[in-house]
């Protein structure tokens, strides 16, 4: 078994939509009406589903933390300690959230964090080298 990607269960799909694809810039190609948004960024599968649908599908109801939610984290990664700081600008003036301005951590590395329009915590960091060197 190996890990294959992640997935959110949102309630406004089409808000969610385009946060992810015009502030965030992940390619998505479905349309803000549909259910299911399947996508590969990276080569990590990211999924949306709807929670509605979801429900539907298990025959179950689920609780939904409304706010800010400390459950789990999206983390980015970009190259330079200059990009965190650049990405965070950018995602904060196209309507994203601010959690944490962007710092440099004990560890060496710049992080922030910002929050989807559903409260989900995405962080933005870079310990000032490509990813994979």
């Amino acid at each position: 078994m190996r890990l294959d990607g992640f997935g959110l269960f949102v309630d406004d799909m089409a808000n969610m939509i385009r946060f992810y694809r015009d502030v965030l810039g992940f390619e998505i190609k479905e349309g803000e009406d549909t259910s299911n948004v399947y996508l590969i960024k990276d080569d990590t599968l990211f999924l949306l589903y709807g929670r509605k649908d979801f429900e539907k599908m298990t025959g179950r109801r689920y609780e939904y933390i409304k706010g800010l939610n400390g459950h789990t984290e999206i983390a980015l990664y970009v190259d330079t300690f200059e990009e965190v700081d650049v990405e965070y600008e950018k995602a904060i003036s196209k309507g994203a959230v601010s959690v944490l301005e962007p710092e440099t951590e004990p560890w060496g590395q710049r992080t922030c964090y910002i929050a989807d329009p559903e409260g989900n915590l995405i962080e933005i960091g870079s310990f000032n080298k490509p990813f994979r060197s």
